[in-house]
């Protein structure tokens, strides 16, 4: 079963594809919307190739303002990561999101290992900067220590819910 995103207000056929990077064809073809300029808020709209997170053991809860990603199965905490989260200008966002796809090494200044959000140009990524965990520094990503994004991305799967909390 595919995951369902829920409509936000502002939300746009093409908004929801980019923060999933899917063709909006897919989305249209996926969910038979008869006029795409068409979707309101609260619809359900299924996202092909994402699995449901209802389906998935596991969660991650970021605090922002602790600076912490607390990986949970079920309702059981796995393990908790110190982290380093977007700048006063750069606001890490708040809300639900799923991990989206996986890329070990992506070079640049995100470490080993990037897991892109539900939300474009945001993700979850290693650091080639260590001193920087537990700072306020991203422009709005989550930073890992390189072997605590290994080892968070060797264990949650694609479709895997992301709450982030300020």
């Amino acid at each position: 079963m595919n995951h369902r995103h829920s409509v936000k207000p502002g939300e746009t056929l093409i908004s929801i594809a980019e923060d999933f990077r899917i063709p909006v064809q897919s989305l249209i073809s996926a969910n038979a919307i008869a006029d795409p300029n068409v979707i309101y808020v609260g619809q359900q709209i299924s996202i092909p190739g994402i699995p449901d997170p209802s389906t998935i053991y596991y969660s991650i809860l970021v605090s922002i303002s602790n600076r912490t990603l607390t990986l949970r199965k079920h309702t059981d905490i796995v393990k908790t990561f110190p982290i380093a989260v977007g700048r006063i200008l750069h606001q890490t966002p708040t809300g639900e999101f799923v991990i989206i796809n996986k890329a070990p090494n992506p070079g640049g200044v995100f470490g080993t290992m990037w897991m892109s959000l539900s939300k474009k140009h945001y993700g979850i990524h290693g650091t080639n900067d260590p001193s920087s965990i537990g700072k306020a520094v991203s422009k709005g990503c989550i930073r890992m220590y390189n072997h605590d994004v290994n080892e968070l991305a060797s264990i949650v799967p694609i479709g895997t819910k992301v709450i982030i909390r300020s």
